[in-house]
């Protein structure tokens, strides 16, 4: 039923095409039908039907445009009785349809041509790989000019230094303000492109190698990059490792234990034994051991450094690299395979979705500000300005700055600034310097030491750009007919949603009544034809196929899952332990939730106890389970006449014929399957092919082996409700819509303009 609602919601959507609301404009326009008094514009019609059925052979037929038109005019029907009933004034709706509106926006707030160009740029980069090495002089994105100056002074300074012929790495150990520089010397191995932020990939990429990049500032500070090699990309490569543990600083006779381990394990893997043996019995790397040791592929730059070039230097599938050590441990690697950068067309999604959240999205979102502002003719008031400027002081660095509005709006002055003066416009849309104020002190945070007058340049800068943002979303729908028309599918789809499911959809299942009359009345669409009511066994081999037949004639089968395999009592005594009562408790709950298991306990005759204590104790185990409801006809009670060393067994079977598989299928999944239904013609060839008479039967088909037991031959005759409720739900639906939409042309009526219909035909 679920399947039909989404399905049904998804075509809602698609038919919807404009807001069934009061109309506006659309009135002017040539009108292509009435409903009630309510007019719907060619235009809308025709937008909606030719991005659904552009595609289609038979668009612009007489057929095709009057088969769209008469689903189109039921939709609008529903989305009119939807409105009138007020279900697109709710606050569930509002938020609902506003979620949508933000998702459906954001293809609008970018720059398509910027996007592309950094998809592109970002695949061919990734051609290549770069050694590098930095040094980093720490400077917050935010930071005040004359911090940003100082750091770039000193980083200049430092790059002097090397270009006069100081060793770069040594520099860096000393002076870089990346902490690992002291040491690895800034070294930073193999990249390529979506593995820095782009500044530094960028200035990484256009710096030959051999030579140091000018400085390059990151949202970490100001770079310097030696680049020391380029190379082809090397692409993606899948590995499996065998680990033995060893950690720096472990004590020393572990961590020789450890290398003589990975030693002996090289070896034997040398001689031939089985990878996912040794890997199962003796790596240490929980994640990786139970799957033969095998890692989700990568590219360069994405393990530690010492592995990844040991697995690169690995050339066919199923090398096994000698010994290497990592920080973690020491790794035996065996290649799986390696596959060369995919084509761009393969990799533009995912690089499209990589460029939204990497830091290169900046660029975007700056040339997409940049384009609004012209568009939106932004203009900027410098004496609003200077006066909102004037306001910042050392409340604003310290976090605490307040603005008190005006009580009442000054009349405006000629050339004289005030709270109510625009600061600046949009479109002719003026923006106070009271509305940046009262931003200042909402957004505000402690910036000790910093200028103030920066940090309200800061704060004007992110206000601006929210506010062209916001006016930009807020005339998305005048200005992209588009997102308008599918800003309207979506709400008149949830409005039709909501309808639907009360009119239609929930009516259908809880109306029980109203489903067994019009069963009742439709009896002779819901008939069985001849068919046999058969047992089918189907198995891999001939082999599971006898085991199956023999356990199919005991009509038992053996239950392993949450069964104790024995009872515990106290020593010499019928009365059970505490473990004992909690494993039969287990017991009970599983034998009461399901009656087609049983139980069979045996009492055992311990070594040195007699046969009576075996035979109380046997009863006690049944009398224990009766005690918590579960059925006498559930369990069995017997004596093992021969001593051994337990005191009760209990052995579980089942009825239910998903035991029989389950007894089967321990080491594959796919061993045994048993069906036990009426089968007509149609529902299985394996049944089909066989004579439709009692009797058992054994076939192979297509590589498996059955075993078809026919218990009986059923005639044609009428289905009860609970046989075909599915089928008989999907139909009473159907007929409910229908009925609704009968009522929905009276209330509404339907007046066509054949006239403007056939202007859409074209073929």
């Amino acid at each position: 039923m679920r399947t039909r609602i989404l399905f049904a919601g998804a075509a809602a959507v698609l038919l919807a095409g404009c807001q069934t609301s009061k109309p506006t404009t659309a009135a002017k326009q040539p009108v292509l039908e009435t409903l009630g008094t309510h007019e719907v514009p060619v235009s809308e019609f025709s937008y909606v039907y030719r991005k659904n059925n552009a595609s289609a052979p038979e668009a612009g037929t007489r057929a095709s445009v009057q088969e769209y038109l008469d689903l189109y005019t039921n939709f609008r029907l529903k989305v009119l009785e939807a409105e009138a009933r007020g279900l697109d004034t709710t606050q569930a709706f509002q938020r609902e349809l506003e979620g949508y509106k933000q998702q459906l926006a954001q293809p609008y707030l970018t720059e398509k041509s910027v996007t592309d160009k950094l998809v592109r740029e970002a695949y061919d980069r990734m051609s290549k790989e770069i050694n590098a090495a930095h040094i980093l002089v720490r400077v917050a994105p935010d930071a005040d000019p004359k911090d940003t100056l100082a750091a770039y002074q000193k980083l200049q300074a430092l790059r002097q230094r090397v270009s006069g012929g100081e060793d770069f790495y040594k520099v860096a150990a000393e002076a870089s303000e990346d902490p690992s520089a002291k040491e690895n010397g800034g070294r930073l191995g193999y990249f390529t492109a979506m593995q820095m932020v782009y500044p530094f990939e960028s200035a990484a990429f256009k710096t030959p190698a051999g030579q140091v990049s000018q400085p390059v500032r990151t949202r970490f500070g100001y770079h310097i990059i030696k680049v020391n090699e380029v190379r082809p990309a090397q692409g993606e490569i899948k590995v499996a490792h065998l680990m033995i543990r060893a950690t720096p600083g472990m004590p020393a006779a572990d961590s020789v234990t450890a290398k003589k381990k990975i030693d002996e394990l090289y070896s034997r893997l040398q001689k031939g034994e089985n990878w996912e043996k040794l890997v199962g019995q003796f790596s240490e790397d929980v994640g990786s051991a139970a799957n033969a040791g095998e890692l989700p592929p990568f590219s360069t730059g994405r393990m530690i450094p010492s592995f990844e070039e040991a697995a690169y230097r690995l050339q066919k599938p199923g090398d096994l690299s000698a010994p290497v050590q990592t920080p973690y441990g020491w790794h035996v690697i065996k290649l799986i395979g390696k596959q060369q950068l995919p084509s761009f067309e393969e990799m533009e999604p995912t690089l499209k979705s990589k460029v939204s959240k990497d830091s290169r999205s900046e660029l975007n979102r700056e040339a997409f500000l940049k384009r609004i502002r012209q568009e939106n003719q932004f203009t900027e008031n410098k004496a609003a300005l200077d006066y909102a400027f004037s306001k910042a002081d050392t409340s604003l660095t310290n976090g605490r700055f307040k603005y008190t509005a005006p009580a009442t709006a000054a009349k405006p002055q000629k050339g004289k600034v005030t709270d109510e003066t625009a600061l600046f416009t949009i479109k002719g849309k003026e923006y106070s310097t009271k509305d940046f104020l009262t931003y200042v002190q909402q957004n505000q945070r402690a910036r000790p030491g910093a200028d103030a007058r920066h940090t309200m340049q800061l704060l004007y800068d992110q206000y601006v750009n929210q506010t062209l943002t916001d006016f930009e979303k807020s005339n998305l729908e005048a200005k992209y007919e588009d997102y308008r028309m599918l800003v309207k599918e979506y709400r008149d789809g949830i409005l039709l949603f909501q309808l639907m499911d009360e009119k239609v959809w929930s009516k259908a299942v809880e109306d029980t009544a109203g489903l067994q009359k019009f069963f009742a009345a439709n009896q002779a669409n819901y008939q069985w034809a001849p068919r046999v009511q058969a047992t089918v066994v189907s198995a891999a081999s001939p082999q599971l196929l006898t085991q199956a037949q023999k356990l199919l004639a005991t009509g038992q089968y053996p239950v392993k899952r949450t069964v104790p395999a024995s009872v515990a009592f106290k020593a010499n005594t019928a009365e059970l332990t505490k473990v004992g009562q909690d494993a039969l408790d287990r017991l009970a709950t599983s034998l009461s939730n399901d009656t087609a298991l049983t139980v069979r306990v045996t009492g055992q005759i311990k070594r040195g106890e007699t046969a009576t204590l075996a035979k109380r104790r046997a009863t006690r185990v049944a009398d224990y389970l009766k005690s918590k409801q579960v059925a006498a006809g559930q369990i069995t009670a017997t004596t093992n006449a021969r001593p051994t060393a337990t005191t009760a067994l209990l052995s579980v079977t089942t009825s239910a014929l998903t035991g029989l598989e389950e007894a089967l299928n321990e080491q594959n999944p796919l061993a045994v399957k048993v069906e036990q239904r009426p089968y007509q013609k149609g529902d299985s060839k394996v049944v089909d092919a066989l004579p439709q008479q009692k009797g058992t039967y054994t076939t192979q088909q297509d590589g498996r082996y059955y075993f078809v037991r026919v218990e009986e031959v059923l005639p044609a005759g009428p289905k009860t409700l609970a046989d075909a409720r599915g089928q008989a739900t999907a139909d009473y639906q159907n007929y409910l819509e229908k009925e609704w939409i009968a009522e929905l042309r009276q209330k509404y009526p339907v007046s066509i303009n054949q006239t403007e219909v056939d202007k859409l035909i074209t073929k």
